[in-house]
């Protein structure tokens, strides 16, 4: 537990995988945390994501979820940066840098391919910092098939697949290997592209896994 307590994290993305990930977290003792996120809570938000209630609508969701960290555990330091990632360790308006080298690790669970890739090439070149990633758990339904994997290896996931893409035009591979969180499960055709809870708070609890079985 001190062990625990002595670690700074910084997440991206605080959605239906974010979220989840930054409770179990919090919950388990830690208490240095970092919460990334431009978006504010929509109702489409509601059957998936942590911060989102009737009460929370319209709250930038940083904010929402900050508030109820604390209520977990008021002597927590949470801090909460209501921005998006950008590029080279600046938020997207370059307004704000995060200061990555200083967190001992860094959590992605951000959609955009753009952001997605540009977080996962600089976080792996900085020295001493732990990479874990979160790939597509949209359209899929059993919770049963999420499992982790190396970024370069993951198949069958499309977002897996546009990071490598991205990474190949750009020229640019990681310094190092990424662990991610993915499902094995073939992404369901549907009118709607969705996500259910049963399988983003599985993909958030992985990543909070990964996290605190590195400590042992």
């Amino acid at each position: 537990m001190a062990l625990l307590q002595s670690k700074r994290v910084i997440l991206f993305g605080i959605g239906g995988v974010g979220s989840w990930c930054a409770e179990c977290l919090i919950r388990t003792g830690l208490t240095h945390l970092t919460i990334v996120d431009g978006d504010t809570v929509q109702a489409s938000n509601l059957n998936r994501q942590l911060p989102a209630t009737q009460a929370t609508l319209g709250m930038p969701k940083v904010e929402a979820l900050k508030a109820r960290l604390l209520e977990i555990n008021p002597d927590a330091e949470i801090e909460a940066i209501h921005a998006y990632y950008g590029e080279n360790g600046m938020s997207k308006e370059g307004s704000f840098n995060f200061q990555l080298s200083t967190f001992n690790y860094i959590i992605d669970a951000i959609d955009d391919v753009q952001a997605k890739t540009d977080l996962l090439l600089y976080a792996s070149r900085l020295k001493g910092v732990k990479i874990f990633s979160s790939m597509g758990a949209a359209l899929r339904f059993d919770p049963k098939q999420v499992t982790t994997g190396e970024l370069m290896s993951i198949k069958g996931d499309a977002l897996a697949k546009a990071v490598r893409a991205r990474m190949k035009r750009l020229d640019r591979h990681p310094s190092k290997k990424i662990r991610c969180v993915y499902s094995t499960e073939q992404a369901q055709k549907c009118e709607t592209r969705g996500s259910l809870m049963q399988v983003t708070a599985v993909f958030g609890l992985t990543l909070a896994s990964m996290v605190i079985g590195d400590l042992k």
